[in-house]
């Protein structure tokens, strides 16, 4: 079966509902205005703090701290850089938020001082500021590295783009330009269909390796590697339920 005939039925077997995935780890939000600043803080935040770990849990300890007043000032960059460091530390701990405790507060008071610094304190800044586009935030943000602690790694700058058009208001001009985010699952999926070999799977640079591989297949065709990216990882969190080629003839 050729790889675009699969990849059809991976992404018919996720509409279907056949991978599971009603409910994903950020669908744990206080449900803000989509375009608020608060709504963008919340998504952008733990993101960082998303790495080695269960999605489902961070998202959850995510909303329990912002819906709880005595932890709630986290997500407000001005508040938090007013506080010491302990207290953001209890704040952050409470819920299970930062694990690490001492390094993920470090991380997240420097992209507090990061918003601060570039943007008065509001993020919404960085997608006005490059046009709406996705190659230019994620230029940005990788010539400001040190600024954006985890966010800038190559998983989760994309990872976030994609969240952020997922559950705010915001509209890329150059959505095409969303790749796959490459994490365990989306890495095993990828490996499993075939697009990358054994010896990549082992490469130090499988991140790479794995956007350049989607892009190149998804080249010409009507679909952007980011369609693709929710089915590979909740086709490898559900353990690669065979894929049935009847969907695609289902109404």
């Amino acid at each position: 079966m050729d790889k675009i005939k699969e990849c059809e039925i991976l992404m018919a077997m996720y509409k279907k509902g056949l991978l599971g995935g009603e409910v994903m780890p950020e669908d744990a939000n206080p449900h803000f205005s989509k375009s608020s600043l608060e709504n963008y803080l919340y998504f952008t935040l733990p993101m960082a703090l998303n790495y080695q770990r269960n999605s489902y849990t961070l998202w959850e300890g995510a909303n329990k701290t912002a819906n709880d007043s005595t932890t709630s000032f986290v997500f407000n960059p001005h508040e938090v850089i007013k506080k010491d460091f302990l207290e953001v530390q209890e704040a952050l701990v409470k819920y299970k938020v930062a694990l690490q405790k001492n390094k993920q507060t470090e991380i997240w008071i420097k992209l507090c001082h990061t918003f601060i610094n570039l943007f008065d304190g509001d993020i919404r800044l960085i997608f006005k500021e490059n046009d709406y586009s996705v190659d230019k935030v994620r230029k940005f943000i990788l010539a400001h590295k040190k600024d954006f602690p985890y966010i800038s790694g190559t998983k989760l700058v994309n990872y976030w783009m994609y969240v952020i058009m997922q559950y705010t208001d915001i509209s890329y001009q150059d959505s095409e330009n969303l790749t796959v985010a490459p994490d365990t699952h989306v890495i095993k999926s990828t490996h499993k269909l075939g697009l990358i070999s054994d010896k990549d799977l082992e490469d130090a640079h499988v991140q790479d390796i794995v956007i350049e591989a989607w892009k190149e297949l998804l080249k010409d065709t009507p679909y952007k590697p980011i369609d693709i990216h929710t089915p590979l990882w909740l086709w490898s969190r559900g353990g690669f339920i065979p894929l049935d080629e009847s969907v695609l003839n289902e109404k």
